[in-house]
């Protein structure tokens, strides 16, 4: 039995599978691209790719998160067309080899987001919450598949200059709440919310959404907690990204303790060992 407080129990569709969230869940993070901010460049083909996938799945992730568009500040930015090319192949190869296995798309692109469904993806991963994308929240109700709603001010080169709240958890809360109303209309079922760690707060800002982030649950979601080797860990000390697992087992910790359902990681076999040790 859980040391913690849990919520109520919420789930999600997965094609024909109900995933449940008696316990949580660890989404692994594949990076495709060759400049994200900690493994950029180390799973840029399909081979390395599906090496790190298998190790990501037999340390106990499960799902894994590919992204083929760096959201770090700074990225370079590319085209949609070479998004996709990034991830379908990847994609269908990944299908072939672990056909069981829970995979998302991080995009903020419909087009992309489409195309990868269509591959073979179950999730799509929208770090704007459907800002950058006008025609996103359409495509998600199309396709009927889980979104996960990250809150994200402007854009991936913008998004540090707009941090300006007046209490940044009831605001990100009343923006998910705005977006979440538009995807119901639209017959979205399944959502998933994600904070935004990084993502238009400063690092004060960070820690008091996650101090604070079992307040969403007032939305009666599951909600994802992305902090795994961020800025708000290794600025906040002074090291770099390759540096900060025991920081990122803290924090995530804390998010666990708040009742957060996914841990989106880096580390899958530390985060599979943390639930263990309190579910």
């Amino acid at each position: 039995m859980s040391v913690f407080q849990p919520v109520s129990c919420q789930s999600i569709k997965i094609g024909s599978r109900l995933l449940t969230f008696e316990s949580p869940k660890v989404m692994g993070i594949l990076n495709l691209t060759p400049d994200s901010f900690y493994d950029g460049g180390k799973h840029s083909t399909v081979e390395l790719a599906l090496i790190q996938a298998k190790k990501l799945i037999d340390e106990g992730a499960d799902m894994i998160d590919i992204g083929a568009y760096s959201s770090r500040p700074g990225a370079m930015d590319i085209s949609e067309q070479e998004e996709i090319d990034r991830a379908i192949p990847f994609i269908e190869a990944f299908r072939q080899y672990f056909p069981e296995m829970i995979l998302s798309i991080d995009t903020f692109r419909a087009k992309v987001a489409e195309n990868c469904v269509k591959a073979g993806v179950h999730i799509i991963n929208d770090i704007s919450g459907g800002t950058l994308d006008e025609n996103m929240f359409e495509t998600v109700a199309k396709l009927q598949v889980p979104y996960i709603l990250m809150h994200m001010r402007g854009t991936p080169s913008t998004m540090q200059k707009l941090t300006d709240y007046k209490d940044v958890v009831n605001d990100v809360a009343e923006s998910l709440g705005v977006q979440i109303a538009k995807l119901r209309q639209l017959g979205v079922k399944d959502i998933i919310l994600d904070p935004g760690y990084g993502f238009a707060k400063t690092i004060d800002q960070n820690y008091e959404l996650l101090l604070r982030v079992n307040e969403l649950h007032y939305f009666g979601l599951p909600i994802l907690g992305g902090i795994s080797r961020k800025s708000m860990i290794y600025k906040k000390i002074g090291l770099k990204p390759n540096e900060v697992l025991p920081g990122t087992i803290a924090l995530n910790t804390l998010l666990l303790e708040r009742g957060v359902q996914i841990l989106r990681v880096h580390d899958v076999m530390e985060a599979k060992q943390l639930i263990n040790i309190f579910y």
